[in-house]
């Protein structure tokens, strides 16, 4: 774990609401493993207070040399709003990479992955991560929700990596009109995959728990909650353990990646 300064590459918005950054930091953040997030301050203010904590989306690269990170961001606050509005050049405070990562197991050959909004940010990583490792007959998808359209972020992305996505809204604007856990069910009732890797909203991941474990599928999942710290200080992420229900585990240092049987949520 370090703490540095980053610098603006690029700053997009990708739908009025959902936003990528890219930032230029040091060498220590090419070690960043799929899962793992970061805290990301604004130098010289002490608006907002606090660091936001943002899974890391992808790593940087150009002509084989480590430039940076890449984060997934949603517009939803003060903090989120003014990180929309920084410029290339311009400076932000990094710390990590913190947490936990995803573990791809000894033969794996299918692989089913869920994801809500922006919990996709850290499955992008992830299936970059696997390509370059070029797993031989790895059959992967990954079934995407969101309210609407707009919230059915990376699939271009996944597609380019030659994963199929089954897209569920909400409204009904983009694929079925349903919870993306009911495609996930049914496929795990017809083809059961050797894992399921999810980050979402934790209603979703929820769902997805009580299925996997009806199933007896294998499971990790993401947890997304707000941190104060991401070192373990403040306490504030505690998530209660299911193997051990007087004990409570922390987001930020056990996971945010857990085990399905890890947890109780």
């Amino acid at each position: 774990m370090i703490q540095a300064y980053a610098t603006v590459l690029h700053n997009t918005m990708l739908t009025p609401s959902y936003g990528r950054i890219g930032l230029a930091c040091g060498a220590a953040f090419a070690r960043s493993k799929p899962g793992q997030f970061v805290m990301l301050g604004f130098p010289e203010t002490i608006e907002p207070l606090l660091r936001r904590p943002f899974s890391i989306h992808r790593l940087i690269a150009s002509e084989g040399s480590f430039r940076g990170i890449e984060l997934l961001y949603k517009v939803v606050g003060p903090a989120t709003r003014r990180l929309s509005q920084l410029n290339p050049g311009q400076a932000v405070s990094l710390l990590g990479p913190l947490g936990s990562a995803f573990v791809l197991p000894a033969g794996t050959r299918r692989l089913y992955l869920a994801a809500g909004g922006v919990g996709v940010a850290p499955l992008v990583f992830f299936v970059e991560h696997l390509i370059r490792r070029q797993p031989q007959g790895l059959d992967c998808r990954l079934f995407l929700g969101g309210r609407r359209r707009e919230d059915l972020l990376c699939s271009g992305d996944f597609e380019r990596l030659g994963i199929a996505v089954v897209p569920t809204t909400d409204d009904g604007s983009c694929g079925d009109q349903c919870l993306v856990t009911t495609p996930l069910e049914e496929a795990i009732r017809q083809t059961p995959p050797d894992l399921v890797l999810a980050c979402g909203p934790t209603a979703m991941l929820t769902c997805i728990l009580g299925i996997v474990r009806q199933h007896r599928i294998p499971c990790q999942v993401s947890i997304e909650t707000m941190m104060a710290c991401g070192m373990g200080a403040c306490l504030g992420c505690a998530v209660e353990g299911r193997r051990d229900k007087s004990r409570f585990l922390h987001a930020c240092l056990d996971g945010p990646v857990f085990d399905a049987e890890e947890i109780l949520l």
